[in-house]
C-alpha cells in the first residue's frame, strides 16, 4: 500500500502472533515428555512465521511461515475446547484410575507436569495467556524439583515464546538461552534444528531491540548452519523416511531464517538483500509446500512490495497478482492482504480507479474478517490514494491555462 515500507511490511504481524500461539498450543507434545523435543522446524512451518512482539521496532510484516488460528473462527474454537477436554479428562481419569502401586514418584510427578502443559495449552488456545503462564510456572518448578530435563527444556521453550508475543523481550531473551543451555549441557549438537530455531527468534528479538551486531550474527549463524546441514544431507541415502523428514524440517528453518533476515534488511531499507533472500524463501517454499500454499502466496507478496520499493512497479505487480490469483483459487485465509497490496502496487503505478476498487474490495473483506489492524491499514492506503487523486486534479488545472 502507498504507506512507508515499515508500516506496509507490519500489515498482518498481529494475525501472525495470534495464530503463533494457537498453533504452538495445539502441537504442544505433552502426553511424553521423554520422547518430546521442542518445536520442529516442520511444526513451525505449517503456514506466517517467525514470532514478532506486538510493539516490535523491527518493522517487518511476516512471511507466515508458521500461521495457525488462535481466534480466527469461534468454530475452531469450540473443536479445539472439545478435544483439549477430552486429553484434560483423559489424564485425569488415568491419575485416578490407574495402578498407583505400580507407578513411581517420579512417574506421578511428569503426569503432574503434564496436565499442568495440556491446562497452558487450552488457556492458550482461548487467549488466556496469564492463566497459561501460570500453569508453565507451576510446571516448570515442578519438572526442577524432579530434575526432568525434557520438561524443563520443553517448558522453557514455551515460556519464551510466550514472552515473546507479550512484548517481553528481556524475558523472552533469558528463558530462550535458558532452554539452550540446558539442550546444549544434554548432548544436543548445535546444528541440531531446534537449537537453530531458538538461535533464530534469539536473533529476531535483538532486531527488534535495535542491537544490529547481534542480530546480523544470529541471522548468519542460522542460514549458514541449515545450508551446511542440507549439503551433509545429499549424503544420506534418500529412500529413508527420517532422512526425508529431516532435509524437508532443514530447509523449511532454512526459508523462515531466510524470510526473517529478509524482514529485517528491508526494515532497514537493505532492499537488495531483503529482495534477495526474499527469492530464495519463496523457491524453498514453492518446491516444500507448492505453489498455492498459503505461506508461498505470501512470500509472493512480500516480495512484491520489496519490488515495489525499489521501484520495479511491473515486476511487484506480477507477482503480487499471481499470487492475487491463486489465493482466490486456493481460498487464502488473508485474501484482503494480497489485495491491499496489489491495491498500493497499483497506485504506485498511477493506476488509480484500478487501485480503488481493490482498496474497497479488500476493506470489505478485512471488516468481514474483523482485522482491525488491516482495516486500519487499508483506510490508510484509500486516504494516501484519495490524496494523489487529489494532487493530480489540481496538477492538471494548473497546467491547463498555461496551455491556452
Amino acid at each position: 500500500m502507498a504507506l512507508p515500507a515499515s508500516c506496509r511490511l507490519l500489515l498482518t504481524q498481529a494475525v501472525c502472533i495470534k495464530r503463533t500461539v494457537s498453533e504452538g498450543a495445539r502441537r504442544v507434545c505433552v502426553s511424553s515428555l521423554s520422547s518430546c523435543r521442542t518445536h520442529t522446524a516442520h511444526e513451525r512451518l505449517s503456514v506466517v512465521c517467525h514470532l514478532s512482539p506486538p510493539s516490535g521496532s523491527q518493522g517487518g510484516r511476516s512471511s507466515r511461515f508458521c500461521r495457525g488460528a488462535l481466534d480466527t473462527t469461534e468454530q475452531n474454537r469450540t473443536g479445539n475446547r472439545g478435544s483439549v477436554r477430552f486429553a484434560l479428562w483423559s489424564a485425569v481419569a488415568f491419575s485416578i484410575f490407574g495402578s498407583t502401586d505400580e507407578r513411581t514418584e517420579a512417574q506421578k510427578m511428569e503426569d503432574e507436569i503434564i496436565l499442568l502443559l495440556k491446562k497452558a495449552k487450552y488457556s492458550m488456545m482461548l487467549g488466556e495467556l496469564d492463566a497459561a503462564n501460570g500453569f508453565l510456572h507451576k510446571a516448570v518448578r515442578l519438572a526442577h524439583q524432579s530434575h526432568n530435563n525434557d520438561a524443563i527444556i520443553y517448558t522453557y521453550s514455551l515460556m519464551a515464546n510466550l514472552a515473546f508475543i507479550q512484548g517481553q523481550l528481556d524475558n523472552a531473551e533469558k528463558l530462550f538461552k535458558a532452554a539452550m543451555s540446558f539442550m546444549l549441557s544434554g548432548g544436543t549438537p548445535q546444528d541440531d534444528n531446534a537449537v537453530i530455531e531458538m538461535s533464530l527468534k534469539l536473533a529476531s528479538i535483538y532486531a527488534t531491540q535495535n542491537k544490529n551486531e547481534l542480530a546480523e550474527h544470529g541471522f548468519q549463524f542460522c542460514t549458514e548452519s541449515l545450508e551446511a546441514k542440507i549439503e551433509k544431507h545429499k549424503e544420506l541415502p534418500p529412500d529413508t523416511v527420517s532422512a526425508e523428514e529431516e532435509r524437508k524440517d532443514t530447509r523449511l528453518l532454512l526459508g523462515l531464517s531466510l524470510d526473517s533476515r529478509a524482514r529485517y534488511l528491508a526494515a532497514s531499507h537493505r532492499l537488495a538483500g531483503a529482495c534477495r533472500d526474499y527469492r530464495r524463501a519463496l523457491q524453498i517454499c514453492q518446491e516444500e509446500q507448492g505453489e498455492s500454499h498459503p505461506q508461498t502466496l505470501v512470500l509472493m507478496s512480500d516480495l512484491a512490495t520489496v519490488l515495489d520499493l525499489q521501484g520495479k512497479h511491473d515486476e511487484a505487480l506480477a507477482q503480487v497478482k499471481k499470487a492475487v490469483e491463486l489465493g482466490q483459487a486456493a481460498g487464502h485465509p488473508d485474501q484482503h492482504v494480497l489485495l491491499g497490496n496489489m491495491a498500493g502496487i497499483l497506485m504506485h503505478k498511477g493506476e488509480f480507479e484500478e487501485s480503488a476498487k481493490l482498496y474497497e474490495e479488500a476493506l470489505t473483506l478485512a471488516q468481514a474478517a474483523s482485522d482491525g489492524e488491516a482495516v486500519e491499514q487499508l483506510e490508510e492506503g484509500l486516504k494516501e490514494l484519495n490524496r494523489r487523486k487529489e494532487e493530480q486534479s489540481k496538477t492538471t488545472e494548473d497546467e491547463t491555462p498555461a496551455k491556452e
